[in-house]
């Protein structure tokens, strides 16, 4: 099976994508069903994403768009996750994501979105929470700023775009757009040039932290030794944004951060201005929730979310968080108790976990 045709196919699936695919079959993705399937060379056979089997080696894994295109280079359906029966769930929310994309921003109701495709609202909101992740209003609102996203990137002015996905007001849209795309609207259709985040360095027992903040909310918080390699962290997270030493403002901001550094119990609630994903700020969202001197697993935190089967993703945006302490991932640990995978580095992270435990 390992022919130069089949290494041509596989070069056919850009080398992203192919990524992304791959990354999806490792952690059983089952919102990536029915976007590819991928074959194992060594048993010629061909899987859904989520297939429950026993993961390939990479090199012996291709992909595909459709059942079709496997067969055609002879690779048979798995009997386990049956590739070629449409997934219900996805099969029911493909129904309803039809209906979301015509529709104005504070209908139908779950309700009558499940009149509408043949269903129950129940069946439709666990469907929307297996294979998306999301409820179905989450969902519509997701849709929406994307939609939104993209028509502020093919050049429409705010306005137009606004009237287009069906916001019913600019202070909608306007609170809408802060937590998702982390900027203002007219911000991001200039790609975040422009967008101003003031930054300062403080000393603390665990070194040095870096807080970065625009006007709407705190946008970075960062520990560590060398406050030249903060700085360098900061560009690369908001390559776009004008950076500029805070000379004055955010004061309580800051002094609020050392604060719990030095584990102390939050004495003011802090905003955020973070871009993310629907599922990155669930998980954030999640890991607020924990109380001080508390820990949970990344299992627990998974199924917390009705995502029992998203452990590695959860541990991604765990590690992906920008916002440390405020968003407390350090409070995350593994199902044996053990610490891992935290970005300021596990010393911090045992330091962190006993003065909440201990104060």
């Amino acid at each position: 099976m390992n022919t130069p045709h089949h290494q041509s196919l596989a070069r056919a699936i850009p080398p992203q994508a192919a990524e992304r695919f791959w990354q999806a079959t490792l952690h059983r993705d089952a919102r990536a069903d029915g976007s590819f399937f991928f074959a194992v060379r060594s048993t010629h056979v061909y899987c859904r994403p989520s297939c429950p089997a026993r993961r390939p080696l990479r090199r012996n894994t291709l992909f595909f768009r459709t059942p079709q295109d496997a067969e055609r280079e002879g690779f048979r359906p798995c009997r386990r996750c049956r590739p070629k029966q449409q997934n219900s769930a996805i099969a029911l929310v493909q129904r309803v994501a039809a209906v979301l994309a015509t529709a104005d921003e504070d209908s139908p109701r779950l309700h009558t979105l499940a009149v509408e495709v043949g269903s129950s609202p129940a069946q439709v909101r666990r469907a929307f929470r297996k294979a998306t992740g999301l409820s179905p209003k989450d969902f519509q609102q997701a849709f929406r700023l994307e939609r939104f996203k993209q028509l502020l990137r093919n050049g429409n002015n705010v306005t137009e775009a606004l009237y287009a996905c069906g916001f019913g007001s600019s202070s909608r849209l306007y609170e809408k757009a802060h937590s998702h795309l982390g900027m203002t609207p007219a911000a991001y259709r200039k790609g975040g040039a422009g967008m101003e985040i003031k930054y300062t360095v403080a000393d603390t027992s665990l070194g040095k932290v870096l807080v970065a903040a625009t006007q709407r909310g705190v946008s970075a918080v960062y520990l560590g030794e060398n406050e030249r390699a903060l700085v360098d962290e900061l560009r690369k997270e908001y390559a776009k944004a004008d950076l500029v030493r805070a000379t004055a403002g955010h004061e309580n901001w800051l002094k609020e951060i050392v604060r719990r550094v030095e584990g102390n119990a939050p004495s003011v609630d802090l905003p955020l201005d973070v871009q993310a994903t629907a599922f990155q700020r669930r998980v954030w969202q999640e890991l607020q929730k924990i109380p001080r001197g508390s820990t949970r697993t990344y299992t627990q935190v998974a199924k917390s979310l009705g995502k029992p089967r998203s452990v590695r993703a959860v541990a991604r945006a765990c590690a992906t968080n920008p916002v440390s302490i405020v968003v407390p991932c350090h409070r995350v640990i593994r199902t044996d108790g053990s610490l891992a995978g935290y970005r300021w580095g596990l010393s911090r992270k045992q330091q962190l976990l006993e003065r909440e435990a201990a104060s």
